[in-house]
This record gives structure tokens, C-alpha cells and sequence, in this order.
């Protein structure tokens, strides 16, 4: 009974009104907060959910463990978030608002960078490693499961023996910026699709593009 009338409180909380469950989806956009990460490839999860938001005339608020925004695409509910735990911690935040909104791990999207990709390559993905990405890692380790979707945008690996976290931690190069709108439009058409079409439908459409 307590736990019955926890739940309605609960959802009375809730920042998406749905009361379907495979309804509601949660996209969340990995890296760091703070001026001086902005415009850098480790933050392509930010960068792509807030191309969302001017896409969708959406603005971001700050919440309990990062910013978040909300909209509806074909009958579903989206919550966007872009966690403000740093990127070593991105797991509380996930986890806490797939607790918070009810939302089943099949129906959360995870946006990361990913070095072993060539610049600008989208893939998606119901499973798979951390791949050394220490934002998957925790998500991983706090959700105690690597399966779960995630999209990963590549940023290429040019860089020499040593200079790999200089290189995620630094800005698009000329030649990036340049073709960055272009793949963050495909980006943000691939989190509808997810959203709307189901994970199959987005891979097979989206993948390799």
C-alpha cells in the first residue's frame, strides 16, 4: 500500500504527463559543464541536444543533476538531459530521472563522443562496451548493465602517442566546425526516429550515414 501511494506522488512530480510507460523516453546528452568545455568534441552530447532545442524551440532549466527540457514528437514524451555531474559521474544523473519519470532502459538514449570512429560518423548501438568512455563506464557501473542504447558520434583519433585527452578535450578544428551542422542535423533526426521508429528501424536507417 505505502509503495502504491508512493507512486502516485511520484507521478504527480513527473515532469513528462504520460501515463504510457513505452511512451516516455529519455535522451541524454554526455559533457562537462562549465564555458571552457563548450565547444569541445567531448561535449557532443551537449552540443547535439542543444541543436535539438533550437530545432524544437525547447530552453533547457537547471533541475536536480543536470539541465533539462522536454517536448512531445508523434505522440511520445522526451526528456532531454544534459547532466551537470560531470562526465565521470553521468550515471547518478541517469539513473536518478529513469527513476523519477519511470522511463525503461529501452527507452533511454545515451549521446557520447567516440574516438574510434572517423569524424562525424553516427552509429547506434543496444549494447556493447564502454569502450574506454568514462561517462559509459559509470552509466554502466550505477545501471549495473551495458545494455542500453547509446549513440555514438565520432570525432576521429588524430592525435599522437600521449595527446588523447588533449585532443577530446579540445575544440573543433576549422574543417569540424564547418561540417558540424550538417551531421548535428542528422543527429538530432536520428533521436526522432529512435523516438517514433524504434532502435532497429534508427540503425538500420542511420547507421553508416
Amino acid at each position: 500500500m505505502f509503495q502504491f501511494i508512493k507512486s502516485l506522488f511520484g507521478a504527480q512530480n513527473q515532469l513528462l504527463q504520460e501515463t504510457d510507460p513505452m511512451k516516455k523516453f529519455l535522451v541524454v546528452g554526455l559533457g562537462n559543464i562549465g564555458a571552457e568545455y563548450e565547444e569541445t568534441r567531448h561535449n557532443i552530447g551537449f552540443k547535439v541536444l542543444d541543436f535539438l532545442a533550437e530545432e524544437e524551440n525547447l530552453t533547457f532549466e537547471s533541475a536536480k543533476l543536470g539541465a533539462v527540457a522536454t517536448f512531445k514528437h508523434k505522440g511520445r514524451s522526451v526528456l532531454c538531459l544534459k547532466p551537470s555531474t560531470y562526465m565521470n559521474l553521468s550515471g547518478k544523473a541517469v539513473n536518478y530521472w529513469m527513476e523519477k519519470e519511470s522511463i525503461a532502459l529501452d527507452n533511454v538514449l545515451i549521446i557520447t563522443d567516440d574516438i574510434n570512429l572517423p569524424f562525424g560518423t553516427i552509429r547506434l548501438k543496444t549494447k556493447g562496451s564502454d569502450g574506454g568512455h568514462n561517462g559509459l563506464k559509470d552509466i554502466q557501473n550505477t545501471l549495473q548493465t551495458a545494455q542500453y542504447p547509446r549513440f555514438r558520434f565520432g570525432i576521429g583519433a588524430e592525435f599522437g602517442k600521449g595527446k588523447q585527452v588533449d585532443y577530446v578535450l579540445g575544440k573543433w578544428n576549422e574543417d569540424e566546425a564547418a561540417a558540424l551542422p550538417e551531421r548535428l542535423k542528422k543527429s538530432t533526426a536520428l533521436i526522432r526516429s529512435f523516438v517514433f521508429a524504434g532502435v532497429k528501424n534508427t540503425m538500420n536507417q542511420f547507421n553508416g550515414t
